[in-house]
C-alpha cells in the first residue's frame, strides 16, 4: 500500500505511480496483470481485483469505462481532491499504459483553479510515453466530465490515432478527454506551438511552461469517434470472444448473428474448456488454449444484453485478452468445476 503523501498533486500534474494500482481513501494498492484472473488483475496478495471490489460494493472490472489519464487524473493525491471537491465515489482503478503515436503536451490556454498551464493530447508518430487508464465507473465519468469541462475545455472521444497498451500487454481503445474548440482564449486546450512545435509535457516542468509563448496550435491531428452522451461499458470493447453454443459454426448463432459487423475471425484463448455434459462447454481462464471466434458488434450493448440472458449465472461476462493482444468480451463459468473433465479437442469436435 501507499499513501497520497507519496504523489503530490503539486505542481500539476503532479506525481504519478510508475504501476497499476486501484485507489480509496487516501490510499493506493498496487495491481499486477494476470489473465487467469477474472479481472485481469491481482493485488499483491494474490486476490482477484474483482474480488476486492465485491468486498467494497464496488462495480467490477466490467461495469467500467477505459478512459486514458495523461494530465493529473493519474495522480493519487488529485484523485483525493476529486473526492472531497467534485463527490468522486468508489475505488479507482488505473491501469499503467504504454501510448505509441500519441504524446501529452503543453495546452495554448491556462487552468482556471490556479494559473498553470494543463496539459492536452496530440498525435506525434513517434512519440512513445506511460500514462495510465482509468477504468472508471459511469457515475466517476460524470464527475471527470465536471472536472474536465466537458463542452467547453475538454471533449470525450474515442481515439483512434496510436496504440495504448496496458501492463501485460493488452490492447485497449480507451476514451480520452480532448482538446474542444473553447468559447474562451483561457480555455483554449488545443497545443501551444512554439517555434511551430507542440511541446511535450516529459521535456518541460510545469514551472518553465507557464512560461511559455506561443501560438495555438489549429487542431490536435487526432483520429477521434465522438462519445454522445454517457459512455456505455459494454461498448468497451465491441466485440465478443465466442467458443461453445455461439460460434459461427454451432446452434445458437443466429442468436448472434444478426449482431454480427463483418466476417468473424479465429482466435485463441489463454484457457481450458471442461464439458459439462449438458451440451455446452464451460470455461475457465488460463491453460493450454481454447479455439475460438472474435465477433465484431454493430449494437454491443444490445447484444451482450440478449448473450447475458442467454448465458446465465453461471457464467460471468468479463473481458479477456486474446492470443494477439487483443481485448474481447467472453463468458467464463463462474460454478464449480466438480465432476467435470477438461476437453482434450476443441468444442463441438470429436
Amino acid at each position: 500500500m501507499f499513501p497520497d503523501t507519496d504523489y503530490p498533486a503539486l505542481p500539476y500534474p503532479g506525481a504519478r505511480p510508475d504501476r497499476s494500482f486501484v485507489h480509496d481513501d487516501g490510499t493506493g494498492w498496487p495491481l499486477r496483470p494476470d489473465r487467469a484472473a477474472l479481472s485481469g488483475w491481482r493485488l499483491a496478495s494474490g486476490e482477484d481485483l474483482d474480488d476486492w471490489l465485491a468486498a467494497r460494493g464496488a462495480a467490477p472490472l466490467a461495469g467500467r469505462v477505459p478512459v486514458l489519464c495523461y494530465g493529473s487524473n493519474a495522480c493519487p493525491s488529485k484523485l483525493t481532491w476529486l473526492r472531497g471537491t467534485l463527490g468522486l465515489v468508489g475505488p479507482a482503478v488505473l491501469a499503467r499504459a504504454r501510448c505509441t503515436g500519441l504524446a501529452a503536451v503543453w495546452a495554448a490556454g491556462l487552468r482556471v483553479v490556479d494559473d498553470q498551464r494543463p496539459a492536452t493530447l496530440t498525435a506525434m508518430p513517434e512519440a512513445t510515453e506511460p500514462h495510465a487508464v482509468w477504468f472508471a465507473t459511469p457515475e466517476q465519468v460524470r464527475v471527470l466530465d465536471r472536472c474536465e469541462g466537458r463542452g467547453d475545455r475538454y471533449r470525450l472521444v474515442r481515439v483512434v490515432t496510436g496504440e495504448v497498451r496496458l501492463a501485460g500487454g493488452a490492447l485497449v481503445e480507451p476514451l480520452a478527454y480532448v482538446a474542444a474548440r473553447a468559447t474562451q482564449p483561457r480555455h483554449n486546450r488545443y497545443p501551444l506551438l512554439v517555434d511551430g512545435r507542440p511541446v511535450r509535457c516529459a521535456d518541460v516542468p510545469q514551472a518553465a511552461a507557464a512560461a511559455l509563448v506561443g501560438e495555438p496550435a489549429a487542431g490536435d491531428g487526432l483520429a477521434v469517434l465522438a462519445v454522445d452522451g454517457e459512455p456505455v461499458p459494454e461498448d468497451h470493447p465491441g466485440r465478443v470472444f465466442v467458443y461453445g453454443t455461439l460460434r459461427p459454426d454451432a446452434s445458437h448463432w443466429p442468436m448472434l448473428a444478426p449482431y454480427a459487423a463483418g466476417v468473424p475471425r479465429r482466435a485463441e484463448l489463454a484457457g481450458t474448456l471442461f464439458d459439462t455434459g449438458l451440451g455446452y462447454p464451460a470455461l475457465r481462464l488460463g491453460g493450454p488454449g481454447v479455439a475460438g471466434w472474435v465477433v465484431e458488434l454493430t449494437a454491443p450493448a444490445a447484444a451482450l444484453s440478449i448473450l447475458d440472458t442467454y448465458e446465465g449465472r453461471e457464467y460471468r461476462r468479463t473481458r479477456v485478452t486474446l492470443d494477439d493482444d487483443t481485448v474481447a468480451w467472453a463468458y467464463v463459468w463462474i460454478d464449480p468445476f466438480d465432476g467435470m473433465s477438461p476437453l482434450t479437442t476443441h468444442w463441438g469436435t470429436t
